[in-house]
């Protein structure tokens, strides 16, 4: 008898026995992923419950039937529109296969990932396919663009909805109607399907329950060893976070400090990963003096934890350890997406309190006003807050994993379906990316914090109308006179450049706009080694578009990091000598990157 193997050598030539060894083993594997689900449940540690979402769905998609089904005519003319694309195409492909030229009724985008193998139209079945699927897609998302009377949001959801749904029928999602998987499932004896289903039970176990994707190999990429090693101490903490000091690389340096204030969606480190992409380690090189808060990781204790609790002990705490450090009561600041966020709140508090702290603030990819705030609306209204809200008060948090798979979502043919073709019908891990590896590091966030978050943000803009009550305080961005580094990623998703370019307006005092290329990561993230993408700059921005703005810009090659550096300096090029980590009255508590980042969701 053969023996069962999972190697998947080119030149392996189609053998029956290992072939029908190897499916019963896969058969075997995927009962062990299907015991990975129930065991949670049958443990009562997980209850199956329709997700709030399943309503939400529901209810958009029936509002557009309403609109299909409430006339006869109307709804005659959609069935027959259907029909005629499937005879069109059923035509054309008997032409073809009778030897005929025939003109594809559809084709894929050449940007589509999915259908770049040569067999998607060579091979007249899985072309069939292909067409098929994508006239029906295109069919779906019509019913929604042509439905008369729907409010934008409604329309936005189910935009959303149905692009969800066509994505996860893709016929490259199964077996049979993906020839890439079904030329290695062939040429390989069925050994992909023996290690997917291996991936797939270890990433349902993984995830307690709830198949967590995995979208790196985590062998060699451990935080404080491969990433986030930039050299620094922990130098306080206190329920909310660790305040990190990095030692300095330069005899002098700037005399104001900068306080980074990250996220807490994600973990700092996003900021710090290997070293030759790490922005915390270019700039203790370029000479500043860099404090970083790494938010911890929340769990129902901490659940009543709220915005203002975040503000009072994340910046307003860290500020008060830096002077008690360096001796400096201003520090320049920078925020990263929620963190810029909550650092605008934070200055606008300052500002309303008359307190001299900030000398300068710059945002990444940050929203404070929340008009064009872009795809994460479509999840923002106040059924689904309410629902949310039903489902933190009882676990006192959210979950990292709903989080994660809400920003997966935006990007779902990127970020889940090209991992469920490759880990577990190819068979293939991951390769090491310590940038996907960040970002499966989920957090959880408290019940109370995030729920005043969406609703004064999201839902009900109070930040930049000037009527976000923090701390009984009311916020008016307009008094916020430092000067500003407002940056935006022109292929954001979470926020969209556009947003970004319009909330500059709010700020009282000078703001400096600049647009990088690519997204809300790697367009941040962007070394200036490596020399990629671009940024533009254009001092005119009140009262103008994204696209007017751009038609005045500036392109300029490579990172947009040196340009900041060098906006830093104009504004206070004071330098002093390095200054040691700590100090007597604050001793290092540990190295960093802390204990509060290893903490894993």
């Amino acid at each position: 008898m053969s023996e069962v193997t999972t190697e998947t050598p080119a030149a392996r030539k189609f053998d029956p026995e290992a072939f029908a060894m190897n499916l019963a083993k896969a058969l075997e594997t995927s009962g062990q992923a299907l015991a990975a689900y129930l065991k949670p449940r049958e443990n009562g540690e997980a209850k199956d419950k329709p997700p709030s979402e399943l309503n939400e769905v529901i209810k958009t998609f029936t509002a557009v039937a309403e609109y299909w089904l409430s006339d006869n005519d109307r709804s005659r003319d959609l069935q027959a529109k259907i029909a005629k694309a499937y005879l069109d195409l059923w035509g054309s492909s008997a032409r073809r296969l009778a030897g005929e030229e025939a003109k594809p009724a559809i084709e894929p985008s050449p940007r589509d990932k999915r259908f770049q193998d040569p067999e998607w139209k060579s091979n007249q079945f899985f072309d069939f396919v292909m067409q098929l699927y994508l006239l029906t897609s295109q069919w779906a998302q019509d019913l929604v663009r042509n439905a008369d009377g729907l409010d934008p949001h409604t329309r936005k959801k189910a935009e959303f909805y149905v692009q969800q749904i066509t994505n996860a029928l893709a016929p490259s999602n199964f077996v049979l109607t993906n020839p890439e998987v079904l030329r290695e499932t062939l040429t390989s004896n069925a050994g992909n399907l023996v290690r997917g289903m291996k991936m797939l039970a270890e990433d349902i176990e993984a995830g307690r329950g709830t198949l967590r994707i995995r979208q790196s190999d985590p062998s060699n990429l451990e935080v404080g060893v491969n990433m986030a090693t930039t050299p620094g101490k922990v130098i306080f903490q206190n329920e909310l976070m660790q305040l990190i000091q990095y030692t300095p690389t330069t005899e002098t340096v700037l005399r104001t400090p900068l306080l980074i204030v990250p996220p807490w969606i994600n973990k700092f480190y996003i900021l710090d990963l290997k070293p030759e992409k790490s922005y915390i380690k270019w700039c203790v090189d370029q000479g500043i003096t860099v404090f970083v808060i790494s938010w911890v990781n929340p769990d129902k204790r901490l659940g009543q934890k709220t915005f203002e609790d975040y503000m009072k002990e994340g910046p307003l705490a860290a500020m008060d350890v830096i002077e008690k450090v360096t001796g400096e009561m201003k520090v320049h600041t920078a925020g990263y997406c929620v963190g810029g966020t909550l650092l605008a709140s934070t200055l606008a508090w300052l500002a309303e309190k008359r307190r001299v702290r900030v000398t300068s603030a710059t945002f990444f990819a940050a929203q404070v006003d929340f008009t064009h705030a872009g795809d994460l609306l479509v999840f923002v209204d106040e059924d689904q807050i309410s629902a949310l809200e039903r489902d933190m008060r009882a676990a006192g948090v959210l979950e990292g994993s709903k989080m994660a798979m809400a920003f997966n979502m935006l990007r779902s043919n990127d970020l889940i379906w090209s991992y469920v073709v490759s880990n577990y019908l190819k068979g293939q891990s991951p390769s090491s990316f310590d940038l996907l590896h960040w970002n499966s590091d989920a957090t959880r966030m408290p019940a109370a914090n995030h729920s005043y978050y969406l609703r004064n943000c999201y839902l009900e803009n109070r930040l930049s109308a000037g009527t976000m009550v923090l701390d009984n305080t009311l916020l008016d961005l307009s008094k916020v006179k430092v000067p500003v580094y407002n940056l935006a990623t022109r292929e954001d998703h979470i926020a969209p450049a556009e947003s970004v370019l319009y909330g500059s307006q709010f700020f009282g005092g000078p703001v400096k706009f600049v647009l990088s290329g690519s997204g809300h990561i790697a367009g941040v993230v962007n070394p200036p080694a490596s020399g990629k993408y671009q940024y533009w700059t254009n001092d005119n921005i009140k009262d103008t578009t994204l696209a007017d703005w751009l038609k005045g810009a500036q392109e300029h090659k490579g990172s947009w990091w040196p340009d900041w550096r060098q906006w830093l300096e104009s504004i206070d090029a004071e330098t002093v000598p390095a200054r040691q980590v700590g100090s007597d009255a604050l001793p290092p508590i540990e190295d960093a990157p802390g204990s509060y980042v290893r903490v894993r969701a």
